[in-house]
């Protein structure tokens, strides 16, 4: 993308603290951050922890977050979601129960596991399963007891990779309500 996506703005707010808030908003008593730019994580708010297996995937990350975190329910949201929301996290977590170690959320059919809540206690299952060598959250989904859910609101699990999905959103939210609002900062430390 050309910048740490978890800072690429939307409407001036870093996408990183889009995820925040909407977990806040939930009622997440401890937002944590795996990995990335410290500082300016825990700058946003963030408690910080460095990831126990950097640079090697998302499930290395979510291994981690399961550590560190305290509650049994961990709510899971990538840095790229602009849109995400609280109802959405609180609409997975109303999924949760015995017999379940993940709410998977799918987006035109397909799971979104970086935008998912999973048991705590579910690091043990993924824990080995990471030790061979899987990287891939969609491994994770199909290792543990994953219930699929469709949400009300699907577009608040649509992830940007590139400037242009950050263009095509402003489009779009310029087409619909009259501003645009995102941008990428061209400074890395914007």
């Amino acid at each position: 993308m050309g910048c740490d996506k978890a800072f690429a703005l939307c409407d001036g707010v870093p996408l990183a603290d889009i995820a925040r808030r909407a977990l806040i908003e939930a009622g997440a008593r401890e937002v944590l951050s795996i990995g990335g730019d410290e500082a300016r994580l825990g700058g946003l708010g963030f408690t910080t922890v460095p990831d126990d297996a950097a640079g090697e995937g998302p499930l290395g990350g979510l291994v981690t977050a399961l550590r560190a975190a305290v509650e049994e329910w961990v709510a899971v949201l990538a840095c790229d979601l602009p849109r995400a929301n609280a109802a959405t996290v609180r609409e997975l977590l109303a999924h949760t129960g015995p017999g379940t170690d993940a709410v998977v959320p799918l987006l035109v059919g397909r799971p979104q596991p970086d935008h998912a809540v999973w048991r705590r206690d579910s690091r043990a299952l993924l824990a080995p399963l990471f030790a061979t060598g899987e990287r891939r959250l969609g491994a994770a989904v199909n290792h543990v007891r994953a219930r699929l859910v469709t949400v009300a609101d699907p577009a608040t699990l649509a992830d940007v990779d590139t400037p242009d999905d950050l263009a095509a959103l402003g489009s779009a939210k310029s087409a619909t309500s009259g501003r645009g609002g995102l941008r990428v900062p061209s400074d890395p430390a914007a």
